[in-house]
């Protein structure tokens, strides 16, 4: 099994998480996407990354792979067995990539325009607006790690990159919530070189 894995996107990270949750004994390739591998190309029509290589079977959608993953490898489950937290969690995935990814892309990229000042207030608002939720459970909607908090996680430890400060006191949970991802093993085990960077 083959993951190709960009070193610093959002995507990339939150599949090697699931990956590092799992266990999982993987090839990991870490690609610069502006350097794609030839081989990439040659298994993703698309040439994106995450690419997941398995078998006879070729993913390359960051959220097929982790379910494909949870399944393949179900120790410990990612998502509940029960129907309606199952809906409830990809509900929330599907949220946080309409309301929050696009955001942290254009961030991300470095871009310097009146589209990315508005997309830095837009994603520290929904962040501070969701304090909440993260003070309700031990972990984001669950009290059990998900694969909503490997779409979560990654976002927060971009916060330092993408220039953004949330206000102590309304954000605390948030705060506590980052320190409880951040310092499990397997999400430190997800870090690439470049990510680690981010918060240094």
């Amino acid at each position: 099994m083959t993951l190709f894995s960009d070193v610093t996107d959002q995507y990339s990270h939150r599949v090697r998480m699931v990956v590092a949750e799992k266990g999982v004994n993987i090839e990991r390739v870490e690609v610069d996407s502006k350097h794609k591998p030839i081989d990439l190309g040659e298994l993703n029509p698309y040439n994106t990354l995450p690419t997941l290589f398995d078998r006879e079977i070729v993913l390359y959608e960051s959220a097929v792979i982790m379910e494909y993953l949870d399944e393949r490898f179900p120790h410990p489950p990612l998502l509940t067995v029960y129907p309606v937290e199952r809906a409830q969690a990809r509900q929330m995935m599907h949220r946080i990539d309409k309301e929050w990814s696009g955001h942290v892309d254009l961030l991300m990229s470095g871009e310097r325009s009146d589209a990315a000042t508005r997309a830095r207030k837009e994603l520290r608002e929904n962040l501070i607006g969701s304090a909440q939720v993260f003070s309700q459970n031990k972990f984001f909607l669950s009290d059990e790690f998900s694969l909503v908090d490997c779409y979560v996680a990654p976002i927060l430890w971009r916060l330092k990159a993408m220039k953004i400060t949330l206000p102590d006191r309304q954000v605390r949970p948030i705060r506590r919530y980052m320190k409880r991802v951040f310092e499990r093993l397997s999400f430190r085990a997800s870090l690439t070189e470049a990510e680690v960077e981010m918060r240094e």
